[in-house]
């Protein structure tokens, strides 16, 4: 069966070919004409080009395609307008799924986010809590979703939504900063560390968007892909010193003093354009609890996290290491 993956040489999408070629799959990946095809460069599999914001179809790649795994997003770039997020992760989306129609696509699995649901005011969060978008980001992925939907439902086009929690593992670059400030004895937890935090590894988060693609009774669905676990981030914290053999820290900064200066950052940094070097956002990891119910993916999907969060860090942190990543 030959699938369509976009975004293909991302970090998740790359995973996710691998592990459909695994499985068996003859895969297509979907990337950008300027994008850095390395991650796929040995893997032999057929690559083509698209920008989800200014192409007008995508009816040539998706021609011979059974499944379309749209994993591609536009994820919070900073300095760029509002309405880049919306071009890609929704009118894209449109694209994508007009061209599935047109050209008898069998299956289409679009890739949203947890995010879609903001702060989560009674964890664990099943799929049905309410939208709750706290930025631009997180605002496009809530319409990208809706209309997955609706034109599911509409088009008659079999399909699913999943909302991956977290994602991290060798590869991931999202969280080598936590990695290195703990490494080096320089993190300061902002807050109490009791907020609730659930993560992903990104082997598990590839065999629950594969089996979306799979399951009939994923048809029309959505599905929170997780980890086993969640936990406050003081312990998600000393999990990471414990696989670096390191002190877990214990320095903590108040709140509002670090969200001041990363409002007063981004208002004097936009106008020339610069990234600020703390933002608000940033603030939200210590602050917001993040931690969601699987049962669903479990039951519907025959889901089933293999690696531990343990041995994820260990992993993520391995590879830190070898990278040289951690100096």
């Amino acid at each position: 069966m030959k699938v369509l993956v976009t975004g293909a040489n991302g970090f998740t999408g790359s995973y996710l070919v691998k592990h459909l070629l695994k499985k068996g799959y003859i895969v297509k990946g979907l990337v950008r004409r300027s994008a850095d095809t390395r991650a796929l460069k040995d893997l032999g599999i057929e690559i083509v080009y698209g920008d989800l914001a200014e192409d007008e179809n995508f009816d040539a790649q998706l021609n011979g395609v059974e499944i379309v795994f749209h994993v591609a997003a536009a994820f919070r770039v900073e300095n760029v307008p509002r309405k880049y997020f919306f071009d890609v992760n929704v009118e894209g989306t449109r694209k994508l799924l007009e061209s599935a129609k047109k050209n008898n696509v069998k299956r289409f699995v679009h890739c949203s986010t947890v995010g879609v649901q903001g702060e989560i005011s009674d964890p664990p969060a099943k799929e049905e809590a309410p939208y709750n978008p706290g930025d631009y980001y997180q605002e496009s992925k809530v319409e990208g979703e809706k209309l997955a939907l609706d034109f599911f439902k509409k088009e008659k086009l079999p399909g699913s939504v999943v909302r991956p929690v977290g994602i991290y593992g060798p590869g991931d670059m999202r969280f080598l900063k936590l990695f290195k400030f703990i490494n080096n004895g320089k993190f300061r937890m902002i807050g109490s560390g009791k907020a609730l935090y659930h993560l992903t590894f990104v082997e598990d988060l590839a065999a629950g968007i594969a089996l979306a693609g799979e399951k009939e009774k994923a048809i029309g669905e959505v599905f929170t892909i997780g980890g086993e676990e969640y936990l406050p981030l003081k312990d998600f914290v000393a999990k990471i010193a414990g696989v670096l053999n390191k002190p877990v820290p214990k320095l903590k900064i108040p709140i509002f003093p670090v969200w001041a200066a990363g409002l007063l950052c981004e208002i004097i940094c936009k106008p020339f354009g610069i990234t600020p070097p703390i933002y608000r956002r940033r603030v939200d990891f210590f602050i917001k609890d993040r931690a969601f119910d699987i049962s669903k993916a479990k039951q519907l999907l025959d889901y089933k996290p293999r690696v531990t969060l343990e041995e994820g860090l260990k992993l993520t942190a391995e590879w830190y290491k070898k990278e040289g990543l951690l100096n």
